[in-house]
């Protein structure tokens, strides 16, 4: 037996929240809203191609979600269009930084989404 594939993280807040987070991801990561089984409560899948990458789910009555207290690091995705993601990044003032990793020849932007979650946007550095 051994793990597969990573499948999917899921973001669980409050209403308002998880709409800043599901315009977030898909108006500056590119995400886009898909189908979603009929759960109890109300949320979003946010897909990647045709896989639910992203699942955005609204929290429990008395449910509490801090912002910013957890162990999360980041969600990375692998991109293309560097210099188009840069400029939606300026434009929408958010910042982000930016690293090289020699190895794998790949170029990361990494910034954080409006619940403080880190995201990582991954390019070829050849391309």
């Amino acid at each position: 037996m051994a793990v597969q594939a990573f499948d999917h993280y899921n973001l669980r807040a409050a209403r308002p929240v998880l709409e800043e987070l599901r315009a977030f991801y898909c108006e500056v990561v590119g995400l886009r809203v898909g189908e979603r089984p009929s759960f109890r409560r109300f949320g979003y899948w946010l897909y990647a191609g045709d896989r639910a990458v992203l699942h955005l789910a609204e929290a429990d009555d008395g449910e509490q979600r801090d912002r910013s207290s957890n162990t999360f690091a980041h969600a990375a995705f692998n991109c293309t269009d560097r210099p188009a993601f840069e400029q939606r990044l300026r434009s929408r003032s958010i910042n982000y930084r930016v690293a090289e990793v020699p190895l794998t020849r790949q170029v990361q932007l990494f910034f954080h989404d409006p619940a403080g979650n880190g995201v990582e946007l991954q390019f070829d550095a050849a391309a």
